[in-house]
């Protein structure tokens, strides 16, 4: 199936990125304060350390992270020498990031507006699963675009059994949608755009927590 008639699919709901993008907001502004005072998993820590390391054995350089929430791991990587610039849809997180000094913005997935190929590398922790099946190849056709030929792209998702909509015991208001793919899904929808350098699994207890790294074809 090509990337074009990808853009054709919707999932069980007909879910449109669009459609979900002002209660995804709403729901993150209501809840960046919380989400700032919040300390990471260790297994987390440790997936971000080792993509750091793979960036800068690369020779590090400029590192865009979508989805930055409050801006913890844009901040760390900053720290490390690397030139970051953070994105997230909601106001409030992107005003936690410019509280730690970084270079944050206000954007979608859909309108990353960078010059293409100017990053090094791009960071997406538990942010694209909110991007519905049918938005996804687009999503990921406009990552590529910003990272240069041979950078480096961190994806990690929780993923499930090919759900979409949204989940129980969501402590978010509005609820947030969720797209939770399966680990064929998702690595059949990367391995369109990107070559898929390693691929694992976490399992931190109910979770299901896909790692992907990969890199844009040179």
């Amino acid at each position: 199936m090509s990337a074009d008639s990808d853009r054709a699919e919707t999932g069980p709901a007909g879910a449109r990125y669009q459609d979900v993008l002002d209660s995804l907001r709403a729901s993150y502004d209501g809840r960046a304060t919380w989400r700032d005072r919040q300390e990471k998993q260790p297994w987390k820590l440790a997936e971000r350390e080792q993509f750091l390391n793979r960036v800068l054995d690369d020779g590090g350089g400029r590192l865009l992270e979508i989805g930055a929430g409050p801006g913890h791991d844009s901040a760390f990587f900053a720290g490390h020498g690397l030139q970051v610039v953070a994105t997230d849809l909601s106001a409030a997180m992107v005003g936690f990031c410019r509280q730690k000094g970084l270079d944050a913005h206000v954007m979608d997935f859909l309108h990353l507006d960078f010059p293409a190929g100017s990053f090094d590398a791009v960071y997406a922790l538990n942010c694209l699963l909110h991007v519905p099946n049918a938005d996804l190849p687009e999503v990921l056709a406009a990552i590529r675009a910003v990272l240069r030929p041979g950078g480096w792209l961190y994806l990690g998702v929780y993923g499930g059994n090919g759900h979409e909509g949204p989940t129980r015991n969501d402590r978010h208001e509005p609820a947030r949608f969720f797209s939770l793919r399966t680990d064929e899904q998702i690595r059949g929808y990367v391995t369109r755009y990107f070559g898929l350098f390693d691929f694992h699994v976490i399992e931190p207890g109910q979770l299901h927590f896909q790692s992907l790294t990969m890199r844009r074809p040179a």
